[in-house]
């Protein structure tokens, strides 16, 4: 049964990577040379966030791969949409082994929503690097990419200066 639903969520993810696969960062700034987390991997690790429509995006790296995730305080776990799924999948970072099954979750709104947990391989910030990382697909194209509590509570003592855009991690 878990392999028939691993099919049916790869063939439903490479359906909607003929019209939508993309990756984040996207947009006019794409050229743009990133800030560089400072920090060792044994002291602290100071990342640049970038401050987005009312949110805070971090770069981050996911199996490898670079991204911009919300970080998000009040989501649960890390969340990626069918469109980062597929582009994950495609380059070969995700694959049918790493999905666990199906959770329902309730969204900031108060309805509840299925997604696809999965096992992310790595999430890395700066020189801080997580392994084996439980994390849900949404079925949405056009979900956000969230940086929930059940990776940052992981990386242990995070601090926020919203003056500078800056997160450490300690």
């Amino acid at each position: 049964m878990k392999k028939i639903f691993c099919i049916l969520v790869l063939v439903a993810l490479t359906a909607f990577s003929f019209n939508a696969c993309r990756h984040r960062p996207s947009g006019p700034d794409d050229n743009k040379t990133p800030d560089r987390p400072r920090g060792g991997a044994r002291g602290k690790c100071v990342v640049k966030m970038e401050k987005e429509g009312g949110v805070y995006h971090v770069p981050c790296k996911i199996n490898g791969m670079e991204m911009k995730f919300i970080f998000d305080t009040g989501a649960s776990d890390i969340t990626i949409s069918l469109v980062e799924a597929m582009y994950l999948f495609k380059q070969g970072k995700l694959g049918v082994e790493d999905f666990i099954g199906i959770q329902e979750y309730q969204i900031a709104d108060g309805s509840i929503s299925e997604g696809t947990l999965i096992r992310l391989h790595t999430v890395e910030i700066c020189s801080k690097k997580l392994t084996d990382v439980r994390a849900s697909i949404v079925h949405s194209t056009q979900a956000p990419l969230l940086l929930g509590q059940s990776a940052l509570a992981k990386f242990g003592k995070i601090s926020l200066d919203y003056k500078k855009n800056e997160i450490t991690f300690e």
